[in-house]
């Protein structure tokens, strides 16, 4: 902030406080002087005529104690320009001092549990809701609060996983993240082949289709999908690609949403909580994760 703008808040506040307690002041004593209480100030509107009624001496006070509050606080706290106040209070440096505290309360707890396998967390409830709470505060406004999921994000709730569904990947995935594209072969193939390879696609889930087209849409799947889909369709984790041979499908499975994968490509990104959690955190609501598929 510049000095120009600094000086005008100070004045615009100054003047304020000032011309409030004058103004105050003012309407405390001038009626009285000039009229008697009680009395008419000549004022009539609608039938309702004004009178010198003074304001009841503890309103009085109460707006007196507002404008001296006002002058401590702006002598503790920033409001005047650069002024940084008595205090040099932040909202920043606050900030930093609870999560200090909270750090130094609870994480002996996540450390603790940070020693122990997640396999052998499983039939700790109070870490597996530790986790949840995690999660619920993270995760859940993509995965939804029940962690199933939804149209382009994944359901955590069943056995189905792209990159695989042990305690060291979900823990990977939740530290680095994840970045997915599906290309879109719709400028290569036309619209002839997008409908061959959908109904390819659609036979490879046993799904009603179109044989001829299927017959058709084969050989583009063996000659551009499966370097990532596998010869079979089955996906490869290691690059994170669908199943094709199952009913589960991320953006949608019916043939409208598969035209349209194929067509326009997808893109996704499950972003990296490293920094945003620390790796015992992670540990916990990896274990979350992990429990909602795994019975104890």
């Amino acid at each position: 902030m510049s000095g120009f703008w600094t000086w005008y808040v100070v004045v615009i506040v100054v003047i304020n406080i000032v011309g409030n307690a004058w103004l105050l002041m003012v309407m405390r004593r001038m009626p009285r002087d000039a009229v008697g209480e009680g009395e008419s100030l000549g004022h009539e509107f609608d039938g309702i005529e004004e009178l010198n009624h003074p304001l009841p001496r503890w309103w009085l006070w109460v707006f007196v104690a507002s404008i001296v509050w006002g002058v401590i606080y702006l002598a503790l706290y920033p409001g005047l320009g650069r002024f940084r106040g008595a205090l040099e209070w932040t909202s920043i440096k606050q900030w930093e001092e609870q999560v200090a505290k909270a750090e130094a309360l609870y994480g002996p707890i996540f450390a603790a549990y940070y020693q122990k396998p997640i396999p052998e967390l499983l039939s700790d409830k109070r870490a597996v809701t530790i986790g949840a709470r995690l999660f619920a505060n993270r995760c859940s406004p993509c995965h939804g609060s029940d962690a199933r999921g939804g149209t382009g994000f994944p359901n955590l709730t069943d056995g189905d996983w792209l990159h695989g569904g042990t305690p060291e990947i979900i823990t990977t995935t939740i530290l680095n993240g994840r970045n997915a594209m599906m290309p879109a072969w719709g400028p290569v193939l036309g619209e002839d082949g997008v409908s061959q390879a959908a109904n390819y696609v659609l036979s490879l889930s046993g799904r009603e289709h179109d044989p001829e087209l299927a017959k058709l849409g084969e050989t583009t799947f063996r000659t551009i999908c499966q370097a990532c889909h596998g010869l079979d369709g089955k996906g490869k984790r290691e690059v994170g690609s669908a199943n094709l041979t199952d009913d589960t499908w991320l953006h949608g499975g019916s043939v409208e949403a598969i035209h349209e994968t194929i067509r326009n490509g997808r893109i996704n990104q499950m972003p990296a909580h490293k920094d945003l959690l620390g790796v015992e955190k992670v540990h916990l609501l990896a274990l979350y994760v992990y429990s909602l598929s795994h019975s104890e």
